[in-house]
């Protein structure tokens, strides 16, 4: 495949030709289809020195590469001198338009940062609805689904996309933290609290986007499917066989449908085989939460000067660079690598008792200390000499059997606990029944960690934490005047403001699952 209408990015005139295609581009926008060369250099006017001459010579260039097409301009003759010199109007041909558009999305997708689209997910589940509600008619308009499906792709699409570039981008800025501190430190704080507020987000309106495809989709959401394709297909262009290209159009139509309801599918409710992007987004916007952490410790830890390995390493090569001559740099090297031989540092248990008796400060230089006694075949061999019978390996299956149905009863604990906690589902928390000792020590966890997680000023917002291995996500929701409620357990009560609970299992529930 020849690509000739992106030659002009290889030649020394590229910023000419670029100019040229702008103005092109720039007055397609406005509906304006045909240009004369005149047309071109007034707009070039005050952005490029180009005279008359150089604007016709690019045009010509442009309709040899297939970017441009030249028409004879017979609009504007006056004299049979004009009838014999050629004058043509200039437009972009497909070749030239796709390639426009191809170097706009590319220039447009290079410095784009991407965001976290909440209004997507509402914008999703709003048209969810509204397909559920037609396709529970008995005839479903085919123009209403249309449109509905249309907007549901679209922001899919637009979600997806800019989800990826900004997590590409928030990764990035992990990674060049060091550029600027202080701005780093700033971006930090909005930038948790951004992500805080799109997780919340995800898993309430996603729980409810899964509901709704599976709600659709027992409604046979594929007939809908169909019904568009073949709506779209009516308006193909007759052919030679005018049936056999419907036909072929139709069923591209209807496959191309089909394929992106899976991939709606796909991304809020996964398969067997693997998780939903929905979730993977989740754990990676999770993820990066810890990271930006870590990467303000260091920050921390650098600016209150506490010295790390990279530093070090720089002090010692200025130190290296001052040495006087080769014999202090081989001192320094041994003093700092240690790489002389260390075996006199073993010890046996006379000379720890003889240092027990006497002990030897650690400032004092080895020069000054008292020698230890190192015995020949070590120093031969490198080994020490053994005496006596050697020790007997002691048996602890019996240990590892007892602390091996410890772990057993444990897990059990937990599972039991953990199946306790989600089977309470979406409640209030004056409607929570009673817990066991084990549930309750879990759910105290939880609670804990959220309620540590609320911030003051926004004490009405929700507000969402994880437990300390991942596996469960709580979300607390303030409820208006809702007051104080009593928490009723085996070991005794406590007395918090009311709120809904949710406690989504993360490991083993189902897409949706609350």
């Amino acid at each position: 495949m020849q690509y000739q209408p992106f030659a002009h990015l290889g030649t020394e005139l590229t910023e000419t030709y670029r100019a040229v295609l702008d103005v092109f581009a720039e007055a397609r926008a406005r509906y304006v289809l045909h240009l004369r060369p005149e047309d071109v250099l007034a707009e070039l006017t005050g952005r490029d020195p180009l005279d008359l001459n150089r604007v016709s010579t690019a045009l010509g260039r442009l309709v040899d590469w297939g970017n441009l097409r030249a028409d004879p301009d017979t609009a504007r003759v006056e004299t049979v001198e004009d009838f014999h010199r050629a004058r043509f109007l200039y437009q972009l041909t497909p070749e030239g338009l796709a390639a426009e558009r191809a170097l706009q999305t590319y220039d447009e997708n290079l410095g784009r940062r991407g965001a976290l689209q909440a209004v997507a997910l509402g914008d999703i589940v709003e048209h969810l609805r509204a397909l559920v509600v037609l396709a529970e008619s008995g005839e479903p308009d085919p123009a209403q689904a249309s449109v509905l499906l249309a907007v549901l792709v679209t922001r899919l699409e637009s979600l997806a996309d800019n989800a990826s570039v900004f997590m590409g981008s928030l990764q990035s800025s992990i990674d060049l933290h060091d550029a600027d501190t202080d701005a780093f430190l700033a971006y930090k704080d909005r930038i948790i609290d951004y992500l805080e507020r799109f997780l919340s987000d995800l898993v309430t309106i996603g729980a409810e986007i899964s509901g709704l495809v599976a709600r659709a989709e027992d409604l046979d959401v594929d007939r809908l499917l169909v019904a568009v394709a073949e709506r779209e297909a009516s308006d193909v262009a007759p052919g030679t066989e005018d049936d056999s290209a419907r036909a072929a159009e139709l069923a591209r139509l209807t496959l191309l449908w089909r394929q992106r309801w899976r991939g709606l599918h796909d991304w809020f409710r996964g398969t067997r085989s693997s998780p939903s992007q929905k979730d993977l987004l989740r754990r990676r916007a999770r993820s990066a939460i810890p990271q930006l952490l870590r990467a303000v410790a260091v920050l921390n830890e650098r600016r209150t000067g506490r010295s790390d390995r990279s530093a070090d390493f720089r002090r010692l090569a200025v130190w290296f660079a001052e040495a006087p001559d080769d014999a202090a740099r081989h001192r320094l090297w041994r003093a700092a690598f240690g790489v002389s031989p260390a075996r006199h540092l073993s010890i046996d248990t006379d000379s720890l008792t003889a240092r027990d008796e006497q002990p030897v400060p650690s400032s004092t230089p080895w020069a000054q200390a008292p020698p230890l006694q190192i015995s020949p075949q070590f120093r031969r061999t490198g080994h020490h000499e053994r005496r006596g019978r050697i020790a007997q390996v002691a048996d602890r299956s019996l240990a590892r059997r007892h602390l091996a149905e410890q772990a057993d009863a444990e897990v059990a604990q937990l599972a039991a606990a953990r199946a306790e906690l989600l089977r309470s589902g979406a409640t209030r928390l004056s409607e929570l029944p009673e817990l066991s000792t084990p549930a309750f020590g879990l759910f105290l966890g939880l609670l804990g960690q959220a309620v540590t997680a609320r911030h003051a000023d926004r004490r009405s917002a929700p507000v969402r934490a994880t437990s300390a291995d991942g596996s469960l996500d709580i979300v607390l929701t303030p409820v208006a005047e809702a007051g104080r409620t009593t928490v009723r357990t085996p070991d005794g009560a406590f007395t918090i403001d009311d709120c809904l609970l949710v406690i989504v299992d993360n490991d083993e529930a189902p897409d949706g699952a609350a």
